[in-house]
């Protein structure tokens, strides 16, 4: 028996012995130790950039969109600190607040800091469809309001901080979340809606303090990093002194120490030259592994990105960056879905020096509604057409549909002839992309029973 154990074991010994362990045979000479940091660097920059550029971002928007502007345009939902701000018109490509945005409902937006609970009183809203998100300052989705999860009844809200343990009205729901400054971010539904029935129920959505007593409070500057390589490092310090590292982080967060980054702050003087070198490289590199999430985490559906866990990020921190950078404010799959298309169904770039067709067999089977919305390919936003139309979908007057419900949307530059006209989504000259947005999307949507059409180029 013995011997047929030590005949077993051999063959395993044998194969361990032709792996080199290169960690034993490495020097530690000059020139490894500079590779080493230089790559430590690098790795730690691309870890920092993509863990943390949601917090950085959301305390820019928070200062940015309470930086009311005088006049303040139609378009903006811009207000004060714990204040309310509403857009009065549907988004335009003269709308430069927040890349990639709808052109099918009213925004909403409120950045509260959480003294104290903030209480949010929406209205009944006769079915129309509305949604307030409750996003953290790691742009991560904690609570819904609206049509689909709360009905669209009159109702009262506490959005409460953390630690806080008092009393609330007993016809007040409790939304506890996890940082102390928090964005209120909404879309109230424009099909069927005059212009002054959509300004009449905006005006009946408050946030108020839960004492009634008006805050006073401020958000001070963000540290300015003009010219500073390593500011966006500056500026993630600054965040985290509000902003207290997740108990599941700071295992990752105590790996940023080697680059001068701890919770007394960021100093660069602890930068060692070799690093810095590897730290600049992945701090640049940082956007782009953001936006490979898509290739990681999406779906491809005949040709289409279809991302979900906006709601659920996880320890997906590249999703997270991306979706915090030109996807701000994103739903989760249940409430909306966001199919994005960039190339045709022979894998090419869309560009406007092309014409294309996508033909739905039928209506999406959607709970609220959709639109098909074309965008810039170089800054993400509406484009600027003669007839300003942004979008195709549910409440595209005069929409063709075939005798067997199908739908038809030329996208091209140019104006189509004939019929064709009447569901045309105009397109710029050069590079764009489409996104189809899907709104309380059915069970057949998410389980990708419901086929997307292809985009097909026709000249």
């Amino acid at each position: 028996m013995l011997l047929l154990l030590t005949w077993c074991a051999f063959p395993t010994a044998m194969k361990a012995a032709e792996v080199e362990d290169k960690l034993l045979t490495t020097p530690a000479s000059p020139e490894v130790l500079a590779k080493g940091l230089e790559a430590d660097g690098y790795h730690l920059g691309v870890s920092v950039y993509v863990w943390g550029y949601p917090l950085v971002r959301m305390e820019r928007v928070a200062r940015e969109y309470t930086d009311v502007p005088s006049p303040k345009p139609d378009t903006s939902y811009r207000a004060p600190l714990n204040q309310v701000g509403w857009a009065q018109e549907l988004a335009t490509p003269a709308a430069k607040d927040m890349p990639t945005a709808n052109n099918d409902t009213y925004y909403l937006s409120a950045v509260v800091t959480l003294n104290e609970p903030y209480l949010i009183t929406v209205p009944d809203t006769s079915d129309r469809y509305y949604v307030i998100d409750v996003f953290n300052m790691w742009q991560e989705l904690e609570h819904y309001i609206g049509r689909r999860t709360t009905g669209t009844k009159a109702g009262r809200f506490a959005v409460v901080p953390p630690g806080w343990s008092g009393q609330l009205p007993p016809d007040v729901k409790r939304l506890d979340v996890t940082t102390n400054k928090v964005w209120l971010w909404g879309r109230l539904g424009a099909v069927g809606a005059t212009p002054q029935l959509v300004h009449d129920l905006q005006a009946k959505f408050k946030v108020e303090p839960l004492s009634g007593k008006p805050s006073t409070a401020t958000l001070s500057p963000l540290p300015s990093i003009a010219n500073d390589e390593l500011g966006f490092l500056t500026q993630l310090a600054f965040a985290l002194k509000s902003n207290k590292v997740k108990t599941v982080d700071e295992a990752l967060f105590g790996q940023f120490a080697r680059i001068g980054l701890t919770n007394d702050g960021f100093d660069p003087s602890k930068v060692r030259p070799e690093t810095r070198k590897g730290l600049l490289r992945g701090l640049a590199d940082g956007p782009a592994v953001s936006i490979s999430s898509f290739a990681s985490t999406a779906t491809r559906r005949n040709g289409w990105d279809w991302v979900t866990g906006l709601d659920s990020f996880g320890f997906n921190y590249p999703l997270r960056a991306m979706v915090a950078g030109p996807y701000l404010g994103g739903n989760g799959e249940k409430e909306a879905m966001y199919p994005i298309r960039y190339t045709d169904a022979d894998g090419n770039v869309l560009n406007g020096s092309n014409k294309y067709i996508v033909k739905f067999d039928r209506e999406p089977p959607v709970g609220a509604f959709w639109s098909l919305t074309m965008y810039n390919a170089s800054d993400k936003m509406l484009v600027a057409n003669p007839i300003h139309r942004f979008k195709v979908g549910t409440d595209t007057k005069g929409m063709i549909k075939g005798s067997d419900g199908s739908i038809t949307i030329p996208i091209q530059a140019e104006t189509p002839t004939g019929e064709a006209a009447a569901n045309w989504l105009p397109a710029p000259k050069g590079d764009f992309y489409v996104m189809l947005r899907l709104y309380q999307p059915s069970q057949e949507i998410l389980s990708g029973a419901y086929q997307l059409p292809q985009v097909r180029k026709v000249n």
